[in-house]
C-alpha cells in the first residue's frame, strides 16, 4: 500500500495527478467517442436552457443533472468497450454481453433524462 501512496503522490499532487487522468479521459472521449460528442453538444446547448426553465433549484438540477448523467453514463460504457477491445477483438460472447449491456445502460438513462425533461416541462 506504501508503494501506491508514493507514486501516486499525497494531497495536492494527487489532486493534480486525478485532475489530468480526468482531462486525458474526456479528451479522449471526445476524440474517439461519436456518440460522446452528440451529448456534450447537446449539454452544451440544453444545460442554459434547464437553467432558464427550471423553475425551482431542484427542477434546475434534475434538468441539468439527467443530462450530465447521460455523458457520465456514455463515459463509463465507452470505458467498458475499451477494455473489452483491449482484452481481445475475437468474439465472444461475454464480450458482446457485457458491450450489450453498457449500451443499455445508456439508453435507460436517456430514457430517464427524456422522462425528467417531460415531466417537469409538460404540464400535466
Amino acid at each position: 500500500m506504501q508503494h501506491d501512496k508514493k507514486r501516486n503522490g499525497r494531497g495536492l499532487q494527487r489532486l493534480i495527478r486525478a485532475g489530468k487522468s480526468s482531462l486525458a479521459g474526456f479528451t479522449a472521449a471526445f476524440k474517439h467517442e461519436e456518440a460522446f460528442r452528440q451529448e456534450f453538444v447537446l449539454a452544451v446547448v440544453l444545460v442554459p436552457v434547464a437553467l432558464l426553465l427550471g423553475e425551482t433549484g431542484v427542477e434546475k438540477a434534475l434538468l441539468a443533472g439527467s443530462l450530465l448523467l447521460v455523458m457520465i453514463v456514455e463515459l463509463l460504457n465507452s470505458a467498458v468497450e475499451a477494455v473489452v477491445d483491449r482484452v481481445g477483438l475475437e468474439i465472444h460472447p461475454l464480450s458482446g454481453r457485457a458491450k450489450d449491456m453498457g449500451s443499455a445502460a445508456v439508453f435507460l438513462v436517456l430514457v430517464l433524462a427524456a422522462l425528467v425533461w417531460l415531466l417537469i416541462l409538460l404540464p400535466l
